[in-house]
């Protein structure tokens, strides 16, 4: 048997036939990764992607900070967050409770977002994401 030099034999797109396969097809469409690909890249693609980036990082951001203050409150301050409120209630529980109540409004106001502002869209690019594969597998 000769050696090649590290490369196979076989011509290229075919699998060699004493593995009882067939040749593979030359195909003109596109395949689903170059779909994918060409979509990532498309105007509407980035439009989808600007939009969430421009919600989510200053809200990812606006969070953080805020439960850093927390922590910080609560480890440089223990006077002030032992204060009571309300009888037993202090300035740390109420903070606590703030914590959860912005994660919830943080979490409705995405969802918000996303129906008005990206649903949409992503949807579209969806569908024709689709429709050109489909069309790349015939």
């Amino acid at each position: 048997m000769e050696k090649h030099e590290g490369r196979d034999p076989a011509p290229q797109g075919t699998l060699t036939p004493a593995l009882g396969a067939v040749p593979r097809q030359q195909s003109t469409a596109p395949s689903a990764a170059d779909i994918y690909l060409e979509v990532q890249r498309s105007p509407a693609f980035q439009e989808v992607r600007r939009r969430y980036r421009r919600f989510v990082f200053p809200a990812a951001l606006a969070f953080f900070l805020w439960y850093l203050a927390y922590v910080v409150a609560a480890t440089a301050a223990p006077g002030l967050m032992a204060r009571p409120v309300v009888g037993a209630v202090n300035v740390a529980m109420l903070a606590g409770l703030a914590q959860f109540a912005t994660t919830f409004l943080l979490t409705w106001a995405y969802a918000r977002h996303a129906r008005l502002r990206r649903d949409r869209a992503a949807l579209e690019l969806r569908w024709d994401t689709q429709e050109m594969t489909r069309g790349a597998r015939r």
